[in-house]
């Protein structure tokens, strides 16, 4: 019997967090398909009002606890497990700034810029060129910090470091670019994770591959 369920679907890095921390702790979960694209099921009244308010994936339910948002799933996930989990006031103040940063800076710009790229017909070239623009130095920015740490806190991988990977395994040619040849700290840094015991593609670990619009 699962322990967790999660509300996801295949192209959510979002989700891609949650489930992928799910599995690198050895939890008994299963996936709860969300028809984003054809469907819309996201925006419908009946989500938000029976599974999530904002209107977003993913959704971790823990028995009776209901939790939304990945980095307070996966923050959660490492303090019930112990695994994943900064250690000290000091890491997790910054296991937190790394994660705001990615959130704001590096994802936050990833995910829309994809999404334009591959499923917004008629997407302004120029708002896709400012977030190209954006995501080239901030990426450079994790890349250096990847190139002096094998991980982002230092030698052990946290939370920090699974809210930042969230999209950077999708295929190259959704971005137009490959994140891993053209930041040689990062392309090693995902290496490392891939080795971890649990890794799994976002596209084999979670429903609605390939996508049927």
């Amino acid at each position: 019997m699962s322990e967790y369920k999660l509300y996801c679907f295949a192209q959510s890095g979002n989700s891609y967090r949650a489930a992928l921390m799910l599995n690198l702790i050895g939890a008994k979960w299963e996936p709860v398909w969300v028809d984003f694209f054809k469907a819309g099921e996201t925006r419908t009244p009946k989500y938000r009002e029976t599974v999530n308010e904002m209107g977003e994936v993913p959704v971790l339910v823990d028995g009776n606890k209901k939790l939304s948002q990945s980095g307070v799933i996966i923050t959660y996930l490492a303090e019930k497990s112990g695994k994943f989990r900064p250690q000290g006031d000091d890491e997790r103040l910054e296991a937190l700034r790394w994660m705001i940063f990615d959130n704001q800076k590096v994802n936050g710009f990833l995910g829309p810029y994809r999404f334009l790229r591959n499923w917004v017909k008629g997407a302004d070239p120029a708002v896709i060129a400012f977030f190209k623009s954006r995501l080239d130095g901030n990426l450079a920015i994790v890349n250096k910090r990847l190139s002096g740490h094998k991980f982002l806190l230092g030698e052990k991988p946290t939370i920090a470091d699974i809210s930042m990977c969230g999209y950077m395994y999708y295929p190259a040619e959704e971005f137009g670019f490959d994140i891993a040849k053209d930041h040689p700290g990062i392309g090693a840094w995902l290496e490392r994770l891939k080795a971890l015991p649990g890794w799994t593609h976002p596209y084999e670990l979670m429903p609605g591959h390939p996508l049927a619009l």
